[in-house]
């Protein structure tokens, strides 16, 4: 006698994933830049304030020139004269889901060793400013 077992379908992914990482920028001023892995490039953004880890914070984030996708693992020193002088060092990295993506609103799932969760990118009407927040779980 044969047993016919039925297999669930795997639950079907939703929004691309990609990689993604925060780096420590001690420039002029102290800043994070978040850096997401999307369209062949690392779409970046300069946050002022250490990100949020838990809903209810929300930062400023500016957007700023995407970065070629070899720079995701970029730690060290940029020298003196050059853009973005300063110590860069890496604070968290890891993957993340795209959950939904239009002009005015970025909504994201991040697997970080501190970044966890869900998370919106929601543009101001100024030009290149965000704002940055976690999702209550």
């Amino acid at each position: 006698m044969s047993v016919i077992t039925l297999e669930r379908k795997p639950k079907k992914e939703e929004g691309p994933t990609g990689r993604f990482v925060v780096q420590e920028h001690h420039a002029r001023k102290l800043h994070w830049d978040l850096r997401l892995e999307l369209d062949g490039v690392l779409k970046s953004w300069a946050i002022p304030k250490e990100p949020p880890l838990r809903p209810g914070i929300r930062r400023l984030a500016i957007e700023v020139e995407d970065h070629p996708l070899s720079y995701i693992d970029f730690e060290g020193i940029i020298p003196e004269g050059q853009y973005g002088a300063g110590v860069v060092k890496i604070w968290d990295k890891g993957t993340y889901r795209m959950e939904s993506r239009k002009p005015e609103k970025m909504v994201f799932t991040l697997n970080g060793e501190k970044m966890r969760g869900g998370y919106v990118l929601l543009r101001f009407k100024e030009e290149g400013q965000w704002l940055l927040f976690k999702k209550k779980d």
